[in-house]
This record gives C-alpha cells, sequence and structure tokens, in this order.
C-alpha cells in the first residue's frame, strides 16, 4: 500500500505507537510518508528517520483590526480558541491538497494534541483512517471538573461582583466547549474508519462522540524493550506524564504508609512535567518521607536499564486508554502494581504479569509490601510478565491487526491502485465482532 500519515502528538506513549507503526509497515514493504504541523514533537522518536516528513506551518489566524490585548480574558479565550482551529483547518486544507495530488491508497491519521480528532479527513479524497487514543476527555469526564456543570451560588453572591466575572467567564468557556465538542465529533465523523488501542477505549469513545469504533491493539518492539538481567534493587519506578491525570499523588500516598523498612524509593521517568503538579507532589513526598526522584526525558537505553534494575513498577493513572508502560516494564521482567481502571485491566492480568489493585492508598501499600516480602512471587510475575509481552504484545502481531484493519478500509472503500484480497483480522471473530484472544482474557 502507498500510505499518507499524518500526525500531531507530543512526546509519549502515542508517538512511541506511532513511530513503531510506521517502522512496522515500511518493514512490510509498503510505501508511507508523513505530514505534521510544527507543534508536533519533532525530536522524540522522529518519523524522519524512517520516511520522508513534511513539516507544514500552523499559523493561526490574525485579525489585524482587532487589538487582543484590550479584549480581555473572555475576549482572549474565545479569540484565541477560534484562531486555532481556523489555523488547524487551514493547515489540514494543505497537507490534503498535498496527499490528494500524490496517488496515495489511504490516510492513516494519529490523534492531534489540541483537537483528538483533526479536520484533514473532511479534505480528503481517499480513504482515511484515524488512530484515536482517547477522545478529549477534558471536555467529558470530571477530571477535575465537568464542564457543564452549572456553578453553585447564594443568594450573597448575586452582590459579588468577582462571582459574576467568575460566571461570565465560564459561560465564555462553556460557548468554546461546545464548538470543541461540535469540530472533534464532525471530524471524527468524516473517517472512513477510527481505531482505538483497547475495548475501554472503544467504550469512551462511544459514550462521548456516539460513534462505533474498532479495537486494534498496540504492541511493543520486544528487541529493544528487554531484561537485561541485573540485579533487582530496591526502588519503584513509574513512567509517564508529571500531570495530575497520572496520579502521582496517590503513589507518594501509598508509599508512605508502607512500613519505612521496606518502602522502596520511587523513580518517575517523564517526557512532559507540569512544574505546579511536580512541586505538590514534592512537598507531599517530603511530608510522608518517601525517597522521590525525577528522570527527565532519558533516553531508551537509560529507560531499559532502569526497568532492569528497578523492584517494581507502580501505575495509578486515572482512566488510562491503554497502559503502553506497563507493558515496556514486563518485557523488562519488572512486576506492575496498578490500579485496575480503563484500558489497565487489558494489559495487566492479576497474578500474571501484575498485581491488580482497588484505587485505595493502603491496597497499594499493602501489594507494595507483598512484592517485596515475597521472593517467590516476584520471581513468578517477572518470568511471566516477559512470557506474556512476548507471545501476546509484541510488535509483529500489532502490525498484522494493523495491516488488516488498513486493508479492510480499502477493500470496503475502494482502492484506487490495486485489488486488495480478503481480510483476516486477528482481532475478529467469524461473526465479524471484536473479541479478546483467549490468552489476553483475565
Amino acid at each position: 500500500m502507498k500510505i499518507a500519515v499524518w500526525h500531531n502528538l507530543p512526546s509519549g506513549g502515542g508517538k512511541r505507537a506511532l513511530y513503531d507503526q510506521v517502522r512496522g509497515l515500511v518493514a512490510r514493504g509498503h510505501e508511507v510518508e508523513a505530514w505534521c504541523p510544527p507543534t508536533a514533537d519533532l525530536s522524540y522518536l522522529p518519523l524522519s528517520e524512517i520516511v520522508t516528513e513534511h513539516v507544514v506551518p500552523l499559523k493561526p489566524e490574525r485579525d489585524w483590526n482587532v487589538d487582543s490585548a484590550s479584549l480581555g480574558i473572555v475576549g482572549r479565550l474565545r479569540w484565541n480558541s477560534l484562531a486555532r482551529l481556523r489555523a488547524m483547518e487551514r493547515h489540514s486544507r494543505t497537507c490534503a491538497h498535498e496527499i490528494n495530488s500524490r496517488s496515495f491508497d489511504i490516510l492513516f491519521t494519529a490523534s492531534c494534541t489540541f483537537f483528538r480528532t483533526p479536520p484533514i479527513a473532511r479534505f480528503i479524497e481517499i480513504p482515511s483512517v484515524l488512530y484515536l487514543q482517547e477522545p478529549n476527555r477534558l471536555l467529558y469526564e470530571a477530571q477535575p471538573e465537568l464542564p457543564w456543570a452549572a456553578m453553585s451560588w447564594t443568594g450573597k453572591d448575586l452582590m459579588d461582583g468577582q462571582f459574576w466575572r467568575r460566571a461570565l467567564i465560564r459561560t465564555k468557556r462553556l460557548v468554546v466547549a461546545r464548538v470543541l465538542v461540535r469540530e472533534e465529533r464532525r471530524n471524527a465523523l468524516a473517517f472512513d474508519q477510527i481505531l482505538v488501542n483497547s475495548f475501554y477505549s472503544r467504550e469512551s469513545v462511544l459514550r462521548a462522540l456516539g460513534i462505533d469504533s474498532k479495537v486494534c491493539y498496540l504492541g511493543l518492539d520486544v528487541d529493544k524493550f528487554v531484561s537485561l538481567n541485573k540485579e533487582r534493587e530496591s526502588f519503584a519506578v513509574s513512567v509517564g506524564a508529571v500531570v495530575p491525570a497520572k496520579n502521582l499523588d496517590f503513589l507518594i500516598e501509598a508509599l508512605g504508609k508502607v512500613s519505612v523498612e521496606l518502602r522502596p524509593k520511587l523513580f518517575v521517568i517523564a517526557n512532559i512535567v507540569d512544574r505546579a503538579y511536580l512541586k505538590r507532589v514534592q512537598q507531599l513526598a517530603e511530608q510522608t518521607e518517601v525517597a522521590f526522584e525525577l528522570k527527565y526525558r532519558i533516553n531508551d537505553s537509560e529507560i531499559v536499564d532502569l526497568l532492569s534494575r528497578a523492584g517494581m513498577m507502580l501505575y495509578a493513572p486515572r482512566l488510562e486508554p491503554f497502559g503502553y508502560a506497563p507493558l515496556e516494564a514486563g518485557a523488562c521482567g519488572l512486576p506492575v502494581i496498578a490500579v485496575a481502571e480503563g484500558g489497565v485491566r487489558e494489559t495487566i492480568q492479576d497474578g500474571v504479569n501484575g498485581i491488580l489493585v482497588e484505587h485505595d492508598a493502603e491496597s497499594m501499600a499493602a501489594a507494595i509490601e507483598r512484592l517485596v516480602l515475597d521472593d517467590e512471587l516476584h520471581s513468578r510475575l517477572s518470568v511471566q510478565a516477559q512470557t506474556l509481552v512476548r507471545t501476546v504484545w509484541s510488535l509483529g502481531p500489532s502490525i498484522d491487526r494493523l495491516e488488516s484493519r488498513l486493508r479492510a478500509v480499502l477493500s470496503k472503500v475502494g482502492l484506487k491502485s490495486s485489488p486488495i484480497g480478503e481480510s483476516t483480522d486477528p482481532n475478529q471473530n467469524e461473526s465479524g465482532s471484536a473479541t479478546i484472544p483467549a490468552e489476553m482474557q483475565h
């Protein structure tokens, strides 16, 4: 196939997934070319190492008749949001025009860090597939606050000018949120197929957008993530951005409840850091006497080294759509203690490659102490984790699944260059419904 790729991803699991997908498709003999705006992280696992990558400008539209400084907070909020939407639409039109003129068979699109579903499919003339990691959760979840809820107020508030100012800002933000929801769904509907990373994500997309999607499980490069057979040390690791949604404060709280003689130090591996949140986490670590250290933007060899020396991985993001980091840990023989939420319940099998706990600090603390004290359990989980990743979650089968999904879309929508045979999808049964392979069930 001749495949055009578009993305606007930050560093992290989504970009790693796309990098491995593109690399896998190229290795299968497909011709791949990529487009992105300069807002994508071009230094982290750059696609330009594998394929030609076109960086197309993303320039906000500026109304030179408007003095944005004079608009006030509410005015700037609305103006900047609409400007960004218009800029992304113009950027997408440009990319689509270039792709339409190049005889590609299909467009494969990754998520957009701004809008999750980009508008490019509305302007493309070939079949299109979106790999959507998750909807824009801030618009649909109470994390940290449901945007659609009305403000609480009393009669006294009606006499407070600051209350009316907050109410006005909230009202205008609600207008912007409604526009973002409209555009996210409109853009999603323009794609011929949406792929997601887990059955949990499929349900999330259905709840948020009312659109069906297909599960296409990701895979891991088991030649890169491999146990170095080093002696395990008494520290724990966590992988993920230092932002509230990754729930590091919960991990610190849980570690603080572990007895001092068993309490491991926590290393956090992150590429993105919310400095204000990091400060709160560090203060909490000091208060609870938990040793905490940030490993910022370290390379893959350093990550593998840490995963090969650590005693355990702790993982507690709120409603994580998939759970890439636990698979990386498992490939390195590292057991994971994770909160049983979201897609993590599909990548972690309790008692097989890790331990699942409730979102309760005491429960996680008890699991930490159990894993520290029970060498037999640690050894068994370590061996089983490596086996599970290599047999179920390796990169090769994930590229099989992706190829099958792309070919199925081409067969259904129509291929312009050459006919495509019947699709055989490892994620479907004879009736065409998605199923979890037996070895993935728990």
